[in-house]
């Protein structure tokens, strides 16, 4: 009989038991498909991203980025209004072969000539931009947030939108450079800049640590603004806005040159240039029937180059050897986010 009921009770206790193995949750299971829920993805700020390729600052490079981040160089970050995709890179890293600056950008996979066009859109605000460099040197302290780039022959720059703004000051500027593209030796290859809010490119310190006068009607840091660029028929229209200031627009012919001869040169060119003595002209048909594509995101424009060699593109800025987390420590490296974005086909303009 004692056996009998010993039986019956084990039976219970291990029926019981399996029971309880049923009715338990797998937690960590469930877990690990919340935090992936929760996890937001730069492609699910800005839904372009299967359009793009990127490069990184510390040279990593990716063709896929539905669902793709890295910390420190591109993720995804939340303020009191809105997702941003973050842009991140440092002074020094790895960068491309055409360039000595590093970079957390965007690449466009579909190529375009202007004739046929293409249209970029951005709204943004640039978090931080090197506090080290050279205030001499036209490059220190600014970023390229958006810009067309060829595909061939010189590879030169139609466009590129900068922020810039030097240590202590409140306001930065913002302005664009168009790169002739080059008749000839493109070693004498020169930027026009002309400026947005605040001051061009030109405006430069006196000295390396003294700087020029604050622009009044310039850009804070974490201030939005927004660009198109939009190319239709071999002509690029450009539209900046940004609430509080006034509305921008500007047109330049892709198809022919403004600077084809000697005399067509700027003044702004002879002074900014001079000393290392670039002095090109452009070809008569400009970027005619040049492959292009668009960039976008945060090329730092500041590098730890030798000012000595290069009085408008080597910033002499700290660098920290390479080092990517003291670059970040000590304020050398930029910081660009992009809340709205895209990518598509240039389109006629609408009057006004």
């Amino acid at each position: 009989m004692k056996k009998s009921v010993f039986t019956v009770v084990a039976v219970l206790a291990l029926f019981a038991c399996k029971n309880n193995a049923k009715v338990s949750p797998d937690t960590s299971s469930e877990a690990t498909a919340q935090t992936e829920k929760e996890t937001k993805y730069p492609s699910d700020v800005i839904p372009f991203m299967d359009e793009w390729k990127i490069l990184l600052g510390d040279g990593t490079r990716s063709e896929e980025l539905v669902n793709y981040e890295k910390k420190d160089f591109f993720y995804v970050e939340k303020d009191d209004q809105a997702d941003w995709v973050v842009y991140k890179t440092p002074n020094s890293g790895v960068t491309s072969r055409t360039s000595s600056n590093t970079r957390t950008e965007l690449g466009q996979k579909k190529h375009w000539i202007p004739e046929t066009g293409g249209k970029l859109t951005g709204t943004l605000k640039v978090q931080h931009v090197s506090t080290s460099g050279d205030a001499r040197v036209a490059a220190s302290y600014s970023v390229v947030v958006g810009q067309i780039h060829s595909d061939e022959g010189h590879e030169n720059e139609p466009i590129k939108i900068f922020y810039k703004k030097f240590p202590g000051h409140t306001k930065g500027s913002v302005f664009w450079n168009y790169e002739i593209n080059t008749k000839g030796d493109n070693s004498k290859r020169w930027d026009y800049s002309t400026a947005i809010w605040g001051n061009d490119m030109s405006v430069v310190g006196e000295t390396a640590t003294t700087y020029p006068k604050e622009p009044e009607n310039g850009i804070e840091l974490g201030e939005e603004f927004s660009y198109e660029i939009n190319v239709f028929k071999g002509i690029m229209y450009l539209t900046f806005s940004s609430e509080g200031h006034d509305t921008v627009k500007f047109t330049k012919n892709l198809l022919k040159s403004d600077f084809s001869k000697k005399s067509d040169i700027p003044e702004q060119i002879w002074t900014l240039y001079a000393s290392i003595g670039r002095d090109g002209i452009e070809r008569e048909n400009a970027y005619a029937g040049e492959i292009q594509y668009f960039k976008q995101g945060a090329y730092n424009q500041t590098n730890g180059k030798s000012p000595d060699d290069n009085m408008v593109w080597s910033t002499g800025s700290e660098t920290y050897d390479g080092d990517i987390p003291k670059q970040y420590a000590n304020g050398c490296y930029t910081e660009v986010w992009f809340k709205e974005a895209t990518v598509g086909e240039g389109t006629l303009p609408i009057e006004e």
